[in-house]
């Protein structure tokens, strides 16, 4: 895939456009991070710490692990993540990015936890980027405080409709689903224009909150 995004912008991108483009632009923390299986790049994670509302005293909860780039994204600014990968050569490349990170407050844990769960308790935020995705929200909703977040990272529509449904029957609600594209724009002296290649789809994002349920909607008799 990258290579072929490669050969997209080599045919498209004029010599003038490579040399003013700032098409590659990252986080100077985020060039250390070694790249194993497919990472949240910074305009998802932006999104994920933005929407959920995390901060230094948050307790996040997050599988799979992936290269362990949300984890890190979140670990600097939440006060603790849990990071769970059932694949042991990826939970290796995650563990060295935490380090690399400088990071003490980021853990990452080998276990299926489509299996097992979650162990922890009260998390501020659960974050969901798995195959099979949807099968883990009433682990979630259970690992979750009230008020808390559950946010699923989709790459495809499907995925995205099982997971809301999902959600909503494990006692999730105020749904919101979105993606972030971005489109770089090229100032230069002799024009200002969109770079004719942008960042584009890679994943939807749906948030879902635990939230008390309302007297009303309680069965008869449940106080």
């Amino acid at each position: 895939m990258e290579r072929m995004q490669a050969v997209i912008r080599g045919i498209f991108m004029s010599k003038r456009h490579r040399e003013e483009s700032n098409s590659v632009y990252w986080p100077s923390q985020s060039a250390k991070l070694k790249r194993g299986p497919a990472v949240v790049l910074p305009k998802d994670a932006g999104l994920v710490i933005a929407l959920s509302g995390i901060g230094k005293a948050s307790k996040v909860l997050d599988a799979g692990s992936g290269s362990g780039w949300l984890a890190v994204q979140m670990g600097r600014i939440a006060g603790s993540v849990i990071s769970y990968e059932v694949r042991e050569e990826f939970a290796k490349i995650a563990q060295g990015n935490v380090k690399r990170a400088g990071l003490d407050n980021v853990g990452i844990r080998l276990r299926d936890v489509l299996k097992e769960g979650f162990d922890e308790k009260e998390a501020d935020l659960v974050c969901l980027d798995m195959a099979d995705s949807d099968k883990m929200l009433a682990f979630a909703f259970s690992a979750l405080k009230e008020g808390g977040a559950v946010v699923g990272y989709l790459p495809h529509a499907e995925q995205l409709k099982a997971f809301v449904q999902a959600g909503e029957a494990a006692g999730f609600s105020q749904w919101y689903c979105c993606e972030c594209n971005v489109r770089e724009m090229l100032v230069r002296a002799h024009g200002v224009r969109p770079a004719n290649v942008g960042l584009m789809h890679t994943a939807y994002l749906a948030f879902g909150r635990k939230t008390e349920k309302k007297k009303e909607d309680r069965p008869a008799g449940e106080s």
